[in-house]
């Protein structure tokens, strides 16, 4: 993928992106192309004017309809752990939100196919992958938890929205040597990974985090 040339665009200074990558690698984030995509997309993009003046705090952000832009640290984690493996061709996104973490996404795989069940959320976020000319991203207006079955199977799973359980539907589109990467649980939410060996499912869980629920059916 070409890295978008977004000098201008920012609203807010180089240093202060600066600022942000640096925590994100001071916590741990290591894949240097996630952090160097993540220092060249302008988070504030994805925001509504009144928070835009946040985008580069390392914080989850509200985007309306009780969802929220996830935190940049939990983008890079997740992001990285999914391509640990390498470089996944074809990739399903649970949950397109902003629009931020399939930006991301688009610009370190192949192609990119992104479901949102609620409609106005994802015309903003198309219009954002527009104005980025981010060229290999499909959306779908639908129930994230059913995943996105024509298209499939997929070699990376990367959802932004915590079920009880994995949903068997989408561990039936996981091709094999895929990974899936999702936070897991009610009250207490772990992201796991489960990677798609010959001998089955793999489950490796990493850290406690919080993410709005997977919700079932679509909103217009």
């Amino acid at each position: 993928m070409s890295r978008l040339d977004l000098k201008g665009i920012g609203m807010t200074s180089q240093r202060t992106r600066e600022r942000l990558i640096q925590r994100l690698v001071d916590q741990g984030i290591s894949d240097q192309r996630v952090l160097d995509v993540m220092a060249i997309t302008p988070r504030h993009l994805f925001l509504d004017e009144a928070m835009a003046h946040r985008a580069y705090e390392d914080v989850a952000l509200p985007i309306g309809f009780q969802q929220t832009l996830s935190q940049p640290y939990i983008v890079g984690r997740m992001t990285e752990l999914l391509l640990e493996g390498g470089t996944p061709e074809r990739v399903l996104e649970i949950g397109t939100g902003s629009g931020y973490q399939t930006a991301i996404l688009a610009q370190l795989v192949g192609e990119l196919y992104s479901v949102e069940r609620i409609k106005p959320l994802q015309q903003k976020a198309r219009q954002r992958m527009r104005q980025l000319k981010l060229r290999n991203v499909h959306m779908n207006h639908a129930d994230g938890g059913m995943g996105w079955a024509e298209r499939g199977p997929f070699d990376g799973i990367l959802a932004a929205a915590a079920p009880e359980r994995i949903p068997e539907e989408l561990l039936r589109q996981l091709a094999p040597g895929g990974r899936l990467v999702m936070p897991v649980g009610g009250a207490t939410q772990h992201l796991q990974i489960v990677d798609r060996t010959n001998e089955g499912f793999e489950t490796t869980i990493v850290e406690e985090v919080r993410f709005v629920p997977l919700r079932p059916g679509t909103v217009r």
